[in-house]
């Protein structure tokens, strides 16, 4: 051989070759191709060149395989179906949604939006497997082996497709037991007589700030419970321990059966987790069809996962 240390560049010629030989003409595999009779003839000098040795014999009116040629022509012909099954699963991918889907999920969304969703997603699509991986912290795409992010934020990362899922949104809520009890707050200002649940990660999350069109008020909050994990703070509510923030998708489904009672609803609670709930992936114009189905059915859907009667005040 005088030269095959550059295989990759051969590979043209051997497709070349191979429909010179199920054509047995230069000219008619030329037209097949597009080029020239001539171009077809450079080609295949090329390869017997690279591989030392002659692939046809060439007589004025007919073109004859060698020994070497019907050798050659064999493995040419089972790459050539190598290429054509490449083609045919690349377009299957294409056509059928089929593989797996790994997303990363903060903990309380993943729990009460995303999870109910799955079951009925798989259901949908049988060849589609999802695998979540359920964390606080903060997710890369192009670092971890995860093809989608959930994050909560108002500004989505530059240089990720961003989807938006729902907005997330912070509701205060009590239970009716301790609302007998203690009373209800009529405005934020009544809530410095109440014992309330909080984040408590950072020095000023006992400072609770609402809006009301142009009014903003801001009270110092007490409590003998905090906890930064919103279903902790959620089950401290239900055991009357207090005034609760919660992500409203934490607190839907104990609203919706009475057993906890939202407050000062006409106020917007500010708060740091909040915003809108984005869907995250490297952009890609040809998205596989796996994901473009997830995709499409958590945008559809998250809403109906953490449903909460009422809309937030403007």
């Amino acid at each position: 051989m005088n030269n095959t240390g550059n295989l990759h560049l051969l590979l043209p010629d051997m497709a070349i070759f191979a429909r010179v030989a199920e054509r047995q003409s230069f000219s008619a595999a030329a037209h097949d191709l597009g080029m020239t009779p001539s171009a077809v003839s450079r080609r295949i000098s090329h390869l017997e060149q690279a591989m030392g040795v002659r692939l046809l014999e060439r007589t004025t009116r007919k073109l004859r395989l060698s020994d070497a040629g019907v050798s050659v022509l064999a493995h040419c012909r089972a790459m050539m179906e190598g290429a054509r099954a490449a083609i045919e699963g690349a377009s299957a991918y294409r056509q059928s949604p089929q593989g797996l889907v790994r997303m990363s999920v903060p903990r309380a969304f993943g729990r009460r939006v995303i999870h109910p969703l799955v079951g009925p997603f798989l259901a949908a699509y049988p060849e589609v497997s999802v695998q979540l991986v359920v964390t606080d912290r903060s997710v890369d795409p192009f670092d971890d082996a995860v093809d989608l992010i959930v994050r909560i934020t108002d500004t989505p990362p530059d240089g990720l497709a961003a989807r938006p899922l729902m907005k997330v949104r912070q509701v205060l809520c009590a239970t009716p037991t301790y609302l007998a009890e203690r009373g209800t707050p009529l405005g934020p200002e009544d809530l410095a007589a109440h014992d309330c649940l909080y984040l408590g990660e950072r020095t000023l999350d006992n400072q609770w700030k609402f809006r009301r069109g142009g009014k903003t008020k801001v009270v110092t909050v007490r409590g003998r419970y905090v906890t930064n994990h919103s279903e902790m703070r959620l089950e401290g509510v239900l055991n009357h321990l207090g005034i609760g923030c919660l992500p409203h998708f934490v607190a839907a489904e104990a609203i919706e059966k009475g057993r906890i009672v939202p407050l000062l609803p006409e106020w917007e609670f500010e708060a740091a987790y909040k915003g809108t709930a984005y869907l995250l992936y490297p952009p890609n114009r040809y998205l596989a069809p796996k994901f473009r189905v997830f995709i499409d059915w958590l945008a559809t859907h998250a809403n109906e996962a953490a449903p909460l009667r009422g809309s937030p005040p403007r």
